[in-house]
């Protein structure tokens, strides 16, 4: 797998100072580290800087996406297998955890790894060996596991999930990156950084930097992409310029989600708090731990989150393709989301569209 240049962490908030400060204190140390946050945000951007730092730059470098195959796959690609194991393999495999032996493997929306493969995984990060499909012996693998998710793993541990001992086996150190909209200050820097950098990459053609009128949207707008989002509407209007039209296009859709997100707080807090007050009893502190506020902003959150899902598939006509687009979560989650919150078409028709 391709080696990372010298990533740079491009913003003055507190959040990515305090970042900066943990990378430079773990990255020689190998311990598991757990990287997160929402989608877009730069995940991938501070793993690069950890194998930067470490003193396992130069070795192997290995990402694999836990939610990109099925558990059979998925198995075979961690894991590796001997000639024979099962139907198909003609030879032995090495799988990842053996490739990237003294290196580095990046596990990718760990969230999304299935519970039979959780604990296959958990004896590697205790003990340090594993073995491959139809082979009876044990591979020793020194490996620096960094996971990396989208998801609350927490919330997904207590619901049952995500296995308890493998959560607290990948993060013993948590890095969490927080979403754009909560580090404005960020903003400014990361479009002039964004602005340089494409201005190189387009080198040739016309390129139309953003106006003071553009660069005001750009502020106000909240980024639910995050940084990924930004920085393809940055590439956009530079090589096609930032006229109403375009920057009408650019934003309409997330326009009309952001309207969604703010009707559906408006009606979701109150009954839920109504509800949770319903097991306390003021008075005499009768079961305190009921009115969590963890708690609440998790139902808050699911149906705020229902909602806007519901919301942007209505009006796209239940085509799922679009929707993911919109909304800028991957087709896997998409349909885990429509499956977890129980969201139905108006019609109750399941049939798919594109």
């Amino acid at each position: 797998d391709s080696k990372p240049m010298s990533p740079e962490i491009v913003g003055i908030s507190h959040n990515l100072e305090r970042i900066r400060e943990l990378i430079d204190q773990v990255a020689d140390t190998g311990l598991n580290t757990l990287v997160s946050g929402e989608t877009g945000v730069g995940k991938e951007l501070i793993v690069q800087n950890l194998y930067v730092k470490s003193g396992r730059m130069g070795k192997a470098f290995i990402k694999v996406n836990c939610a990109a195959l099925p558990d059979g796959l998925l198995e075979s690609e961690l894991f590796g297998y001997e000639q024979g194991a099962f139907t198909g393999a003609q030879k032995r495999r090495r799988g990842k955890f053996e490739l990237a032996h003294g290196g580095v493997l990046i596990l990718d929306e760990i969230g999304d790894l299935s519970l039979p493969l959780q604990s296959k995984v958990l004896p590697v990060l205790q003990g340090g060996h594993f073995t491959p499909q139809g082979s009876e012996k044990d591979v020793v693998t020194d490996t620096w596991v960094i996971a990396a998710t989208n998801q609350d793993l927490e919330e997904e541990m207590k619901q049952g999930k995500f296995r308890s001992d493998l959560y607290y086996r990948l993060s013993t150190i948590k890095i969490n990156i927080a979403p754009l909209r909560e580090r404005p200050e960020d903003l400014p820097y990361l479009i002039d950084y964004y602005v340089r950098e494409y201005g190189r990459q387009f080198k040739g053609k016309k390129v139309t930097k953003p106006d003071s009128g553009v660069m005001k949207k750009l502020r106000a707008y909240h980024w639910p992409g995050n940084v990924r989002e930004l920085q393809n509407v940055l590439k956009r209007i530079m090589i096609l310029g930032g006229g109403k039209e375009n920057i009408d296009e650019l934003f309409h859709p997330q326009e009309e989600t952001e309207a969604a997100v703010t009707a559906a707080n408006l009606t979701a807090v109150k009954p839920i708090v109504d509800r949770e007050l319903l097991d306390f009893d003021i008075k005499t502190n009768v079961d305190v731990k009921s009115l969590s506020l963890k708690k609440i902003r998790k139902k808050v959150l699911d149906r705020v989150e229902k909602e806007v899902i519901a919301y942007v598939l209505n009006k796209t006509g239940w085509n799922r393709s679009k929707a993911t687009k919109i909304l800028n979560i991957s087709y896997k989650t998409l349909l885990y989301k429509i499956k977890d919150l129980g969201i139905e078409p108006p019609d109750g028709s399941i049939e798919d569209q594109f």
